[in-house]
């Protein structure tokens, strides 16, 4: 899984998010990030279409929603899902978010066979907390390969990366901008100054440090460009100090749906 990918959460206008995609493979992007909730994974599925990228190079994931998790709704969504986006197969599928019709018997059974039939070559789940995972990993025969969950400069969750750095399981970081309150925040507008970079991309190389994934959601070809950047920024250890000490928790998705420990 490349460490770094587009997002396209709200990028609902289909010209627009189908232009994002296509400037961000050909730039070099190989992980697409969308959901059924978004409502663009056909649009995100044209913008493939019309890169010059195979299709075997791209690292591609969906969710499923969480009034789809019924075992006949996981089978029927994915299949829509692969036939909007335009492809015989995912890298990677998670379960949206503990919610809704959420069975981990039922639910997780439907991904198994998924993961049978070679519909998807990794399964994943997003906003899980550490005792969803172990019990999805106590269902499931296929593996759990990631959890995607909100994560940036903000909102650190140190809980989530240690038990991911012991039990070997990836972390995915959407919103990882904060949804653009990195820019202007003086620690790290400091360390921006001094790599010469711009604030996200910072918080994007941070997160590239601690080994996790980031999808930020740009549409701009100078937005995709700069976060693109953001791979050749090291960050050193006093770096790294000062960004983990920001005293701050600031959480910018939080559904009334989302988990308890929240």
């Amino acid at each position: 899984m490349p460490m770094l990918g587009l997002g396209t959460w709200e990028n609902e206008d289909p010209d627009q998010c189908a232009e994002s995609v296509r400037t961000a493979l050909e730039m070099g992007y190989r992980h697409i990030d969308t959901a059924q909730a978004y409502g663009n994974e056909d649009a995100v599925g044209d913008g493939i279409a019309a890169a010059d990228v195979a299709r075997e190079d791209i690292f591609l994931a969906t969710k499923v929603w969480i009034s789809k998790l019924s075992p006949e709704n996981v089978l029927r969504s994915t299949e829509t899902s692969l036939s909007r986006l335009g492809t015989d197969y995912l890298d990677l599928l998670y379960i949206h978010w503990p919610a809704g019709e959420y069975d981990p018997e039922g639910t997780l059974s439907a991904f198994d066979e998924l993961y049978d039939e070679g519909l998807i070559r990794n399964m994943g789940v997003s906003n899980f907390e550490p005792e969803h995972v172990d019990q999805a990993r106590d269902i499931l025969d296929a593996p759990v390969f990631a959890n995607q969950v909100e994560m940036h400069p903000f909102l650190q969750q140190e809980r989530l990366r240690q038990y991911a750095a012991e039990t070997d399981l990836d972390l995915v970081a959407y919103s990882p901008l904060a949804r653009g309150d990195v820019i202007g925040d003086e620690t790290l507008g400091a360390i921006a100054e001094k790599h010469d970079a711009s604030e996200p991309q910072v918080a994007l190389a941070w997160l590239r440090e601690l080994g996790v994934t980031a999808i930020p959601k740009a549409t701009s070809e100078a937005h995709i460009r700069d976060n693109w950047e953001s791979l050749d920024i090291d960050l050193d250890e006093d770096d790294m100090a000062r960004i983990d000490a920001i005293d701050r928790t600031d959480r910018k998705v939080h559904p009334g749906f989302a988990p308890d420990a929240w």
